[in-house]
Order: C-alpha cells, then structure tokens, then sequence
C-alpha cells in the first residue's frame, strides 16, 4: 500500500469527520445566542431554559468535539509515522481539555453534582486551556497534511481567542470556528 492508497482510504473511513465538525461548531454556535439570549433582561437565571438549554447545546457541543479531536488522530496516523508523538500528546491533552469541560458544565447544569464534586481550579483553568491547545494542534497538523487550508486552524485560533476575551463574543468566535472547520476533509483537497 502506498502512502497515496493510506490517505485516500484514511479519509474515506472518516466521512465523518466533517459533520461532526460542524455540527460541534454550530452547536457551540447555539449555546452563544442563547447565552446572550439569556442575559438580555440582566443577570442570567440559571434555572431558565436559555441557561440549561445553551448549556446542554454546549456539553454536546464538546463531546462532538471531542470525536473531531479522535478523528484527526486517526487520519493523522494513516498519513504519516514520523510525527505520532505529537499527535499522541495533542490528543490525549485535547481529550482530558474536553473532560474537563464537561466536568465544569455538567456542575453548571446540576448543582447537587458541582456540590458533590465540585470541579478544582486546576480543571476550570487547565480544561479549556488543554482543549485548545490538543485541538488547535490537531488542526494545524491536518492543514499540512492538506486535510484543511492553513486559513482554517487559524480561523480556529482567532475563534477560541474571541470567546477566552470575552463570552458575549461566543456567537462570533463560534461562527469563525464554523468557518475553519467547514473545510475539513473535502474531497477535492
């Protein structure tokens, strides 16, 4: 099997890849106008249905991302052997991000488990911080393997960084990672 005949069955196996990537995205995209949704009568009420709905669009929202970030492991590891560390330590990193995630969300959505467990800096600081990073490095190794325009992690990046400046920008850094994603695995790349 040539290196040719490992990429084009790689990315058949991972049709996918694509959906799930903009379906994450746009989930992301939902939880950010119902977040401002939520806040347009001042403080938002955690028991109101924009709060529980936006977050739950969230929890899915990750864990889609979370089988992106799977994936691109896989994809990556058809392409080529010589960076597999790297996309090891990316996945595994984006991975624990996005458990993290979910541990701080399902404490958001149910108060009695954030009571029980709640979540220790260490998780709401380094979750979101290992999540992008394992993604982002994930995407940038797909762009040079010509599974994405070099354009679409960096739409990425300038997304993630949007919504770390400010939530109220969620909406708008959901719609550049829309953007970068879209392209994911197309066949004419």
């Amino acid at each position: 099997m040539t290196i040719d005949d490992a990429r084009t069955a790689g990315r058949t196996a991972y049709r996918w890849l694509r959906p799930t990537a903009v379906t994450a995205s746009l989930l992301l995209l939902g939880y950010g106008v119902l977040r401002l949704i939520g806040g347009l009568d001042g403080p938002r009420d955690k028991s109101a249905w924009p709060w529980m709905i936006g977050h739950t669009l969230f929890l899915f929202g990750i864990v889609a991302f979370a089988a992106v970030m799977v994936g691109l492991h896989g994809l990556l590891r058809a392409d080529s052997s010589r960076l597999w560390a790297v996309d090891d330590v990316a996945a595994v990193a984006g991975l624990v991000g996005a458990v993290g995630f979910g541990w701080v969300i399902l404490g958001d959505l149910f108060p009695r488990f954030a009571d029980a467990v709640g979540a220790p800096e260490l998780v709401l600081a380094g979750g979101p911080v290992l999540f992008n990073l394992g993604l982002l490095t994930l995407l940038f190794r797909a762009a040079r393997v010509r599974l994405l325009p070099v354009w679409g992690p960096v739409l990425v990046l300038v997304g993630f960084v949007a919504i770390a400046v400010n939530l109220d920008l969620l909406p708008i850094g959901a719609a550049l990672v829309l953007a970068g994603l879209f392209p994911l695995g197309r066949s004419d790349r």
